[in-house]
Order: C-alpha cells, then structure tokens, then sequence
C-alpha cells in the first residue's frame, strides 16, 4: 500500500510539474518572438545592430522613423504604437510564473518588464519631447544615422541609403505636423533653444546640395568600396541624392526654420520643465526612466551637494600640495592645465594618440588584479573624424560583431585649449571611462557573451545609461581604489574633477527643472553653455551617471559586509559584467541572489 502511495504520489507531483517545466523553453521563444516585433518598431535600431538576416534585414533597412540622434523617437503617435506592444507583452509576460522560469530567464524577464512599464509610463509625456532641439533633434538624428549608422558595404546597401534618403523629407514633415501639436498643448522650447536649431538649420541649407554632407559621405563611402561598385553606378548614385538633397530635403528643412522662426515669438526664456503643463510628473517620469530608481528630485538634489563638498575638500588639498592656493577650484585647476597640456606646434596630435594608446594598454595590464572576466576584442585609441570633431566629445563605439572593426575610443582634437575636458589633469581617467575598465569591459564583453539571449547581447532592452554611464563612472573609481593614479597627484586631481563634473549634474539638473533654475544660473554654477542647454533639452540625463556609480557602490559595500571573507571584488565584478546593462533595481535583485548563494 505504501508503495503504491508513493508511485501515485510521484506521477501527481510530475504531473503539476510539466506545466512549469514546459513554461521555460517556452519564455525563450515567446521572448525571442516579442524581441522581434519589438526591434520591427525601430528600424535605425534594427539596422544599427543589424539584429535580422536576409530578406527580413533588407526591409527594415529601407526604412525610416522618427528618430534622434541618440536613437529615441519622437511623436504621440510612435509612442503611443510602442506602449501598445507593450502592454501586449506585459499581459504575455504574465502567464509564466516567477517559478516556471530558470534564474537566468527570471532575470531576462524582469529586464523585459521594467523596459515595457518604463515605454508605458513614458508614452504619456511623448510630446513633452521637443522633436527639434540642438543636441539630439530629429533634423540631426535623421542626418547622422545615414551618414555614420547606415552601413555601405555593397551595391544594395547603396540602394537602400537612397530609399532612405527619400524618406527623410516625409519624416520631416511628420515631425513638423508634431511640433505643431505640441505648441498648441503649451509645450514650446526656451527660446534660446529655437534659436540655436535655428542656427543649426541656416548652416544645413547654406552648404550646395552636392557639398551636403548627405551626398559627400555618400561620395567618400563609394570610394571606399573600389571596384565593388562601377564608376557610372557611383556617379548615378551621388547624381539622386544630390538631387533628392535639392528639391525635397533642403526644402524640408526651410519648412523646420519657418516654424521655429514663428514660435519664436511666443516663446520665453524659461529653462526648465517646471514650466510645461505636467512638467514635474514629466520629470519624475524622465528621473525614474533614466537613473531607474525611485529616488525623486529633492533627494538626488541633495545627493549632489553632499558629493559636491566632499570633492571639493578633497581636490582643495591636492591643489595645496601641487602649490595652486589661490582662485577657484576651477580656476586653479585651469592654470595647472595649462602647464600640462601640449603646445599646438609642432602639432602633437600623433602623440598625444601614442599617449593615450599607453594608457589604455597600461590599464588593460592592470585590470587582471581585479578581472577575471574582459572582452577578447581589442581596443584602439582613434582621432575623431574632422568634419564632426569640433562639436564632438571624447566617446567610445564598440568593436563589430563580427571581430572586423575594434572597440574605438574616439578623441576630437581640434585644438588643445586647457579647457578641452578631456585632456591635461583628465587625461588618465578619461581613458578609463570610455576605454578599459570602462565602456569597452561592458559594452564588448556584452556583446560577445554566450550566455545572453540575443535581445539582451544587443540591448534591445534594459539598456540604459544609469547602468552603462554608471559602470564607466565607477571604472574610474576603481582605477583610484586600485593605485592607478599613485605618483600621478595631477592625475588623481583629474579623476577627482571628473567625479565632481557628474557630481555637479546632480545639483544642476534638478536645479533647473524642480527648483526654477534659470539657464545663468547653471553657467554660473561652472557649465558652458553649451553642457547646460544639453541638460535642458534632456531633462533627467545627466543624473544618470552619478547616481548609477553611486548604486553600483552601494550595492558592493552590501555585498562585503553580507559575505566577509568570501567576497571576491572579480566575482563581484564577474555579476555586474555577465548580465550586460539593466536596470538597477534588477541588479540589485541579482546581487541580493549572489549574496544568497554565499558569493558563489
């Protein structure tokens, strides 16, 4: 009798066990599925990762959204079709319990559903986007996809380069028709903003269509190709777009100008979105989405000002030992770097490379003491091209899938100005953010992991800068934690002005947009004014960095004191790294897991 219990007592609990079992591989293709019809959305994406073959890549390669320079979209209506797909994948998400899953599913699940809460809750603020602002409006981000993001490999990507070319008038229109809308529910740009479009615009048209950067590049990229492409196929070629560039696009562009011309009038200098209609649910949505915490603007405030001091005491005494005493800490760090950086003859450009190159090889020795886990694709230090080097800032693109291209860390070198951000006293750390241990160690080692579903490999959701800024951030953290900087005190200086930078953003973020700022105000507080319209335009962005290296941080001190002696910094590192970016509150539930399982 006990045995035939015990037999009927095993087929049951295999019996309520099959459905849980059968949910795992069934995730993997549901989320695969969703993955699809998610990337189908956005086809610059699609392209820019090139995340389907064949036919199917071909199409989306024809096609063209809304979309800004930094890869958002613009527009009620695409949003709207966004948090459409989304609720649809929520409710899906749904019917596979947090049993059913494997723990690595468990965690590709909870990436999913933070990034579709994340398009739902911000679908509601879509026209509080300006479709045209300075630093990713869509008359730059159309223009910068074709010219840099889509590929010219052979006859028919050409094909295709053209067939988007057609579009980008229609997609300027369509971004017209919303910033109309827009104005009319009271959300227009500072002035200040509509007048640098503006400028912006008047020097897109005053170039002669064939000199226009959508037919040079074009023409540069032929060349490139050689044989590949015959000399009446390239001529024909640059001969419609230089056409397509006269009679629709340039025309299309006037259309932007008379509008912003006409809004001008009505607009005020007012910088910040306390102002819009929502504004402050507007930019708790952006906090929220952006630094993805729950921490509100009053707190992150004052997050920044206690960095702020402690910075500044610290940068205060190294200044005293370099023998700076007097003036601002900026001011101070100002003549130091004037004593540091290269005279502009002979030119050091070639040098100043060299330099930079030691570097990172330099850190990509060191890094083994705290790495167990780095990318095998290598690193070089590139100059940033001339046409876009002077509005560029130092960046990193990572290495090509298929191991053809290195990660590049791309420095512009148009002059050597001691406020150039990048060089003199930051030149050490700089490197470590945008190269190794930073966005290289990340970005590449994600890319090229066996691990990850491909959806996750290539971002298409979770990816975000509190994470991603947040790593480069604490890289830089890690090289002085780790005696990177030891005998280099200028070195350690730039790697402290650096922290104070992103501390700063914190204070004049939040200042701007939940305390009234004014745009003076910022500049006053140590900004260009060019760094202050960019957190204007983007409200939210710039909290990200800080408050991303700062819950990474947090996160390793929990884990040491919760394990003791068993922690290990690579295994730690080993967690952050092998999961690629996601959302913070994620991570944390990931390292709380590793801290269950005692750091193994």
């Amino acid at each position: 009798m006990k045995t035939r219990l015990l037999v009927l007592g095993t087929v049951l609990l295999s019996l309520l066990a099959a459905p849980l079992c059968a949910a795992a591989p069934a995730f993997d293709q549901w989320a695969d599925e969703f993955s699809d019809q998610w990337v189908k959305q956005n086809p610059q994406f699609a392209t820019r990762a090139q995340y389907f073959t064949g036919a199917e890549q071909d199409a989306l390669d024809r096609q063209l959204t809304l979309g800004g320079a930094f890869g958002q979209t613009f527009g009620v209506k695409a949003a709207q079709e966004r948090a459409a797909l989304a609720r649809q994948g929520l409710a899906a998400l749904a019917a596979f319990p947090e049993a059913s899953l494997t723990p690595a599913q468990r965690t590709s699940a909870a990436v999913i559903k933070w990034t579709l809460q994340d398009a739902v809750a911000g679908a509601e603020f879509a026209d509080h986007r300006f479709v045209f602002e300075q630093f990713g409006g869509l008359h730059l981000g159309l223009v910068n996809f074709l010219t840099t993001t889509h590929p010219i490999r052979n006859p028919r990507d050409v094909e295709n380069y053209l067939a988007r070319l057609a579009l980008v008038a229609p997609r300027i229109d369509e971004g017209i028709a919303e910033a109309k809308t827009a104005a009319a529910a009271g959300i227009l740009p500072p002035r200040f903003v509509l007048q640098r479009v503006i400028e912006q615009l008047d020097g897109f048209t005053a170039v002669k269509p064939a000199d226009n950067v959508l037919v040079s590049s074009l023409d540069k990229r032929l060349v490139a190709l050689g044989t590949a492409v015959s000399a009446e196929s390239h001529a024909k070629s640059v001969a419609t777009a230089e056409q397509e560039v006269r009679e629709r696009i340039l025309p299309a562009y006037t259309r932007v100008r008379a509008l912003l011309a006409e809004q001008l009038a009505h607009a005020t200098d007012d910088a910040g979105v306390w102002r819009l209609p929502q504004g402050a649910a507007y930019y708790a949505n952006n906090l929220a989405s952006l630094t993805t915490t729950r921490l509100t603007p009053a707190e992150i405030h004052a997050i920044g000002l206690r960095e702020v001091a402690h910075l500044e005491t610290e940068m205060a005494a190294i200044l005293q030992q370099l023998g700076y005493k007097d003036g601002t800490i900026q001011a101070r760090i100002e003549k130091l770097n004037a004593t540091l950086n290269p005279p502009a003859e002979p030119d050091p450009r070639v040098a100043v490379i060299a330099k930079v190159n030691a570097i990172v090889q330099d850190a990509a020795r060191r890094s083994a003491d705290v790495f167990d886990l780095r990318p095998k694709a290598p690193v070089t230090v590139m100059r940033e091209p001339a046409f876009s080097e002077k509005s560029a800032a130092a960046h990193y693109s990572p290495p090509a899938p298929d191991g053809t291209k290195p990660g590049i860390y791309w420095l512009p070198l148009p002059d050597f100005s001691p406020r150039t951000s990048w060089l003199g006293i930051n030149l050490k750390s700089t490197a470590y953010h945008e190269a190794i241990p930073g966005h290289h160690f990340q970005i590449a080692y994600q890319q090229e992991s066996t691990e990850l579903p491909r959806y996750r490999k290539l971002g298409v959701f979770g990816f975000n800068s509190a994470y991603t800024e947040g790593w480069a951030l604490y890289a830089e953290l890690l090289a002085a934690e780790n005696g990177w900087y030891d005998g280099d005190l200028p070195g350690k200086l730039g790697y402290l002005n650096l922290q104070l930078f992103r501390a700063r953003r914190l204070v004049a973020d939040t200042g701007l947009h939940n305390l009234k700022w004014t745009r003076q105000q910022v500049i006053d507080y140590g900004f260009t004014s060019a760094e202050t319209e960019r957190y204007i335009v983007w409200p939210g962005q710039a909290c990200s960095y800080m408050i991303g290296q700062l819950r990474i941080l947090e996160l390793r001190e929990k884990a040491k004191a919760a394990l003791g002696p068993k922690f290990s910094i690579k295994e730690f590192h080993n967690l952050v790294l092998r999961g690629g970016s996601m959302p913070l509150d994620v991570l944390a539930a990931e390292v709380d897991h590793w801290i269950a399982a005692g750091g193994r």
